[in-house]
């Protein structure tokens, strides 16, 4: 099942769901927003499914026709945007099985001291990122970047700031969470992600991967209900003038990955600064590719696109970057 949220002219959420990718959408009777439903199911013990199916369906609702009109929110939000938590990992890819055979052989042939602090980490997880079932395995690279104030809806722009070196793509799977009223997490399914980031600031030194991530992210535009697949195959394309300048196709997947999600989704929910009730949590999983990597340097309006078919409609984001602004401390 595939779900999003659609503004409608009076501010009001519209709840639009649908079995399958290239089915009509319909509209959940009842529901304030994704979010409500979510918490209900969480704080009933019922599975969301169940939730939607109590609360029936209604109008139909044309996607594309919303999405050309900009009517799209992201596929969750929080009535306090300060209770949406944007993060992600790091490294946590293999790429392709070529490139994860090349890495393996490069790591464990390495010395240990010549090893980069990045590659040491990708060894870690390459060694215990997927632990048996009852143990826990390796933890990753985590980073911040920000909350719902810094989530962009689907079709609006990423806005990089004024004072960014870059503003580069990284299209990825990225888990949607909220947190029960006992402090449990509770995910509500994975979506596409545009995990916007600064390249060139992070290239300068690896202690500026912080500063880096600091930037908008865009998720969506349709959460999938459940498990992920194993094996994710997409595309990333950016666009300019009209014209594709980069296209590449992305592997996601636990198949394609160092770490399995459950242990990714452990080394964030540990903590229990993110188990507070009521958050909600997009947690991006990471990626091996970068148009940044071929040699691309966006541009304002440039438009970036991430698609796979079995999530939906794909995420379309224009590049766009803020006016230079003064900040001023002031005493009180």
């Amino acid at each position: 099942m595939l779900i999003s949220q659609i503004k409608g002219a009076d501010g009001a959420i519209t709840v639009a769901v649908r079995n399958e990718p290239g089915e009509t959408a319909k509209v959940v009777n009842g529901a304030e927003s994704v979010y409500a439903l979510a918490m209900e199911a969480a704080d009933s013990g019922k599975s969301l499914a169940d939730v939607i199916a109590a609360h029936g369906l209604g109008d139909t609702v044309d996607l594309d026709k919303a999405y050309a009109e900009g009517k799209f929110l992201p596929p969750i939000t929080h009535p306090d945007a300060a209770h949406l938590h944007l993060t992600g990992t790091g490294l946590t890819h293999l790429g392709s099985a070529a490139t994860r055979d090349s890495m393996h052989k490069k790591t464990s042939e390495a010395a240990e001291e010549t090893l980069t602090d990045s590659m040491k980490m990708f060894k870690m997880g390459l060694e215990n990122g997927k632990p048996k079932a009852g143990e826990k395995g390796v933890q990753p690279e985590w980073f911040y970047k920000g909350n719902g104030h810094e989530a962009a809806a689907p079709g609006a722009p990423l806005v990089s700031p004024s004072f960014a070196l870059d503003g580069g793509e990284e299209p990825e799977m990225a888990g949607i969470y909220v947190i029960g009223k006992d402090g449990t997490p509770f995910r509500v399914g994975f979506a596409l992600s545009n995990e916007f980031s600064d390249h060139v600031t992070e290239r300068m030194n690896y202690l500026y991967l912080a500063h880096s991530k600091l930037r908008p992210a865009s998720f969506g535009p349709e959460i999938r209900i459940g498990a992920a697949p194993d094996d994710i195959r997409g595309t990333s394309k950016i666009s300019r003038d009209g014209k594709i300048i980069f296209e590449k196709p992305f592997l996601s997947g636990e198949a394609n990955m160092s770490h399995t999600f459950a242990n990714l989704e452990y080394h964030h929910f540990k903590y229990g600064l993110f188990r507070a009730p009521g958050d909600v949590h997009v947690h991006m999983f990471g990626t091996a590719t970068l148009s940044f990597a071929d040699g691309i340097k966006t541009q304002p309006g440039d438009v970036f696109e991430i698609e796979v078919a079995d999530f939906g409609l794909p995420l379309r984001n224009p590049l766009a970057v803020a006016a230079e602004t003064d900040v001023t401390i002031r005493q009180l």
